[in-house]
């Protein structure tokens, strides 16, 4: 069993009454919670800072697959880099228009440079890169 620590802070009043009309809109259960959250959303994000942490995360990205051979060139990114990804799910969001999920997991550096590739490749509207140490 996990064993509780209690402490306690000192803040601004009007930052408090802020966070709790934050935590309350996301119906956290306890202030105690979310500031647990936010604890190892900080302590995961400075696990981040080295090249040779162990992630798991997703690459995000639009585009327009009416673009010339830009299906061809992210297949063989994917392909480059597949012993790092783990799935993949692509979702038609207009006739144009794609969303497409890469789940991938390893070396931050790889993870990286697999994202780098990707949202370089012209054609793609937009990209994000979401990590978690591991």
């Amino acid at each position: 069993m996990t064993k509780i620590s209690r402490f306690g802070v000192s803040l601004n009043k009007d930052i408090l009454d802020k966070f709790d009309r934050l935590i309350n809109d996301q119906e956290y259960p306890t202030r105690s919670k979310a500031i647990e959250d936010l604890i190892n959303f900080y302590i995961s994000g400075e696990n981040l800072t080295n090249d040779t942490t162990s992630v798991i995360g997703t690459i995000n990205i639009i585009y327009d697959h009416h673009k010339r051979e830009l299906l061809k060139k992210l297949t063989d990114i994917q392909h480059d880099f597949q012993e790092i990804i783990v799935s993949s799910q692509h979702i038609h969001v207009s006739h144009h228009d794609c969303f497409e999920i890469i789940i991938v997991k390893g070396l931050k550096k790889e993870i990286e440079k697999l994202f780098s590739r990707v949202k370089g490749t012209k054609g793609i509207q937009n990209a994000s890169l979401n990590m978690f140490s591991v």
